[in-house]
């Protein structure tokens, strides 16, 4: 390169990311993660727009909360949106550090309408928000927690609803269960990713899960059922397996469970004899039955993917239960 050459590179202004075209600009934000968006949507209004689409927060929204944020807590988002003015709400707790708790204070203040910043950072209800939200820990969101309550004893292999908080600094969620009889609501702490669901029916934890599968349920197929101590508890969902009839040895060519009107439930994680290793239920009438000695047995539902089952499989307790 000749000496002219060299001095009319060196004088050529280096291009700007504002005057990149706009399918490689996009490129480039589509491979940032979270906190880069974050980063370069608080450089410049002219960078903001593209930076808080909605296209790009779904990928990361799906990526980290798909397999816990279902049905329950978009619902639960959308009265949180529609009660923006609940400013003690907006307002409690520590300031968030870094560049995820500076916007989610933008946002919070546009939820809460604080003066010249009405016009928020990023839409109230957009994923961006949504996902802000989840990250600053401000927003309970329900979920299901798998052995509950630290995995004692009393809940092993059992599913349970709570309202969720995550801890961006332990990367684990704060757990808050129901309230029942007289009974404050529990608190549990430190609770990972692994031990959680999104909520995989409808139904209430206080209501009782109408069963479609009972006249399709063979022996070995794999369950999980509502149970609860007393008529003030709210239901858990439990693990179990359909078993053989006594009068069955078992043999697939020969078996007619099927065909009958008992349905053995088991539970296998308890030992053979135990109080809680069978329950019996009739497949034509079962609704919730059950007593206060024994807690009362509710809805049904088949477990038809192997990634729910083998779920179980993980949570499975070291030792035989009594």
């Amino acid at each position: 390169m000749s000496p002219k050459s060299k001095t009319s590179a060196a004088a050529s202004p280096a291009m700007s990311v504002l005057e990149l075209p706009d399918l490689v600009l996009e490129c480039i934000l589509e491979k940032l993660p979270p906190e880069g968006l974050c980063r370069m949507a608080s450089v410049c209004t002219s960078l903001r727009d593209g930076c808080v689409s909605d296209h790009l927060w779904r990928k990361h929204m799906e990526g980290k909360w798909g397999g816990v944020f279902g049905a329950a807590a978009a619902k639960e988002w959308e009265c949180f949106i529609a009660s923006r003015k609940d400013s003690a709400f907006l307002n409690e707790g520590k300031v968030q550090k870094g560049v995820v708790g500076y916007l989610w204070g933008l946002i919070r203040s546009g939820l809460s309408g604080g003066g010249r910043r009405r016009s928020s950072f990023a839409a109230v209800d957009s994923v961006m928000s949504r996902y802000l939200a989840l990250e600053s820990g401000k927003f309970w969101f329900p979920a299901q927690v798998y052995n509950r309550e630290n995995g004692h004893v009393g809940f092993m292999l059992s599913c349970y609803d709570a309202m969720l908080s995550y801890d961006r600094r332990t990367d684990t969620f704060n757990a808050r269960y129901p309230a029942h009889g007289a009974r404050a609501s529990a608190i549990e702490s430190g609770v990972t990713w692994d031990r959680l669901r999104a909520p995989l029916v409808h139904t209430s934890p206080h209501d009782l899960h109408i069963s479609d599968c009972l006249h399709d349920l063979h022996p070995e197929d794999h369950i999980e059922i509502q149970w609860r101590r007393n008529k003030e508890f709210p239901y858990g969902w439990w693990y179990g397996v359909i078993g053989h009839l006594e009068t069955c040895d078992g043999n697939g060519s020969y078996c007619r469970c099927h065909d009958s009107d008992t349905v053995v439930l088991e539970f296998r994680q308890y030992t053979l004899g135990s109080h809680w290793r069978q329950k019996f239920i009739n497949r034509r009438e079962h609704r919730e039955e059950g007593n206060e000695a024994d807690g009362f047995y509710g809805g049904i539902r088949k477990l038809r993917g192997e990634e729910e089952i083998s779920m179980w499989k993980k949570l499975w307790p070291a030792q035989v239960l009594q």
